[in-house]
């Protein structure tokens, strides 16, 4: 039976379900605030320079292939796809960086030069990391967070353990050299949560940093935006953009419409990829189903400082990704987790897309887009934002050996307040609800509301949880919950 769906936002989980629903034969809505689709993964042009604005990196292609796969399509239907080689590197100090090439051959090789044995506990390690991937994302990631009994299988009974070790304990169990523990920590990263509170069996990261790869889609990540919109309207999906939704209607319990540009338009069931916490907002008081207390009590993934640059020249000693771990990291994590505030000495990290992609900048030029995490509900101003982008490339320039302040054409900036604005981000968090023990799986926000019949609810903040592969399986877990309840 066919029905009319208001899906509000248009990031990667909202486009997800827009897709699924609309081929299950739904009449599909999209409601987008801002003038452009994407949500989070918007794109910023200025004077010949092209950045994204959200996620930069691209991992786990296996998922993006599943998720076109389902409607007989491949992602080069819509976009071009880059192997990065190298993936990236990483700062330790002045004329200190480890490279990751484009293969595990080569990666232990690396590995085998900063600790003696690494080469084979690097292959063990990874074995066990493909082991839980092929659990995880082939299987695991994929069901609703309605029961525990969810993440009970034959599979996962044997690795129970790893619920209760942390990816923190068993790196460090494994390897001694303390760049090498940083590297394989990083990808915990992604999860939004220290490597010391993430469970072992998350290792299935590492799995996709050294086992897949990483990846660039030609003209940036907004060309798979693009892609999954062209997708969705091919699909029978409308898509509106401009559209602010102020309020979801519900009568004795029931969903039905939104107001949206101050008009009431009438639907049989809704779906939210907006902020989980925003949404309830739009609902009377008494059907919301997590208080303010509750969102309190949360950990969430940082928010981000980000700056877009502009150089009038072409940046040397940099891979198109580039982290800067010259300070110790459990310092700046405890400015984010235990004690918010604004780090005194900021990890970082720069992307710079020009080096891959002739779209990013003009000729000769670099497109450089840098990223300090943050704690989230922390005070954001054009002063705090100043002051860090000086500590960055003061840093960056003794890093790297040279000089680049002076050929910056111009700069903009994105913090807490732009993901509030923009948004309607919570504390302005950036990824969502960090992947703890206690906010994994089913104790993490529901897709079903359990007040509103027919509201639903996919993205970061709920299940599986932060980055654009699980957002994409967000979106299509919560659209076959969607298209049982119609039958």
């Amino acid at each position: 039976m066919s029905q009319s769906i208001a899906v509000i936002g248009s990031g990667f989980s909202s486009l997800a379900a827009a897709c699924y629903l609309a081929k299950a034969g739904h009449q599909v809505t999209v409601f987008e605030k801002n003038n452009t689709f994407g949500g989070r993964a918007r794109q910023l042009k200025k004077d010949g320079f092209t950045f994204d604005i959200g996620p930069t990196w691209y991992w786990m292609p296996d998922v993006f292939e599943r998720f076109f796969g389902d409607f007989g399509k491949k992602p080069e239907d819509y976009y071009q796809l880059i192997k990065l080689s190298p993936a990236y590197s990483v700062y330790f100090g002045k004329n200190q960086a480890i490279t990751i090439a484009d293969s595990l051959e080569k990666i232990k090789e690396t590995f085998e030069q900063h600790e003696k044995g690494g080469a084979a506990k690097l292959q063990k390690f990874i074995d066990a990391a493909l082991d839980n991937y092929n659990i995880a994302i082939k299987d695991l990631v994929y069901r609703p967070g309605i029961s525990p009994l969810e993440l009970i299988t034959p599979k996962t009974a044997m690795k129970v353990g790893q619920f209760f070790s942390t990816i923190s304990r068993d790196v460090r169990a494994a390897f001694k050299n303390p760049h090498l523990v940083a590297i394989l920590e990083f990808p915990v990263l992604f999860l939004g949560a220290k490597p010391s509170n993430t469970p072992a069996f998350y290792n299935f990261m590492n799995y996709a940093d050294f086992g897949l790869g990483t990846f660039h889609p030609k003209n940036g990540m907004y060309s798979v935006v693009q892609g999954m919109v062209d997708l969705a309207k091919e699909l029978g999906a409308v898509l509106k953009n401009d559209q602010n939704v102020t309020s979801i209607l519900v009568d004795q319990g029931k969903a039905q419409g939104i107001e949206v540009n101050g008009t009431q338009l009438f639907f049989d069931k809704v779906l939210s990829g907006a902020d989980y916490h925003h949404t309830e907002t739009l609902l009377p008081k008494n059907y919301r189903q997590y208080s303010e207390a509750y969102w309190t009590k949360r950990t969430f993934a940082p928010s981000s400082l980000l700056f877009y640059v502009g150089f009038e020249k072409q940046i040397q000693n940099v891979e198109h990704h580039t982290l800067f771990f010259d300070v110790p990291f459990e310092k700046h994590a405890e400015s984010i987790y235990d004690d918010p505030k604004w780090p005194e000495e900021p990890l970082f990290y720069a992307s710079f897309p020009s080096k891959t992609d002739d779209s990013a900048a003009p000729i000769g030029k670099e497109a450089g887009i840098f990223l300090i995490p943050l704690a989230v509900g922390i005070q954001d101003t054009p002063e705090l934002r100043e002051t860090y982008f000086e500590k960055i490339m003061t840093r960056f320039e003794f890093l790297t050996g040279q000089s680049v302040k002076k050929s910056i054409i111009f700069k903009e900036s994105f913090c807490l307040n732009d993901f509030i604005n923009d948004y309607n981000s919570y504390k302005g968090n950036a990824y969502g609800l960090a992947n703890t023990l206690m906010q994994t799986a089913f104790l993490r926000p529901k897709l079903k509301s359990k007040k509103v019949d027919g509201l639903f609810f996919t993205g970061q903040l709920t299940v599986p949880g932060p980055g654009v592969p699980p957002s994409l399986i967000s979106g299509k877990i919560v659209s076959g919950l969607m298209d049982q309840s119609i039958k």
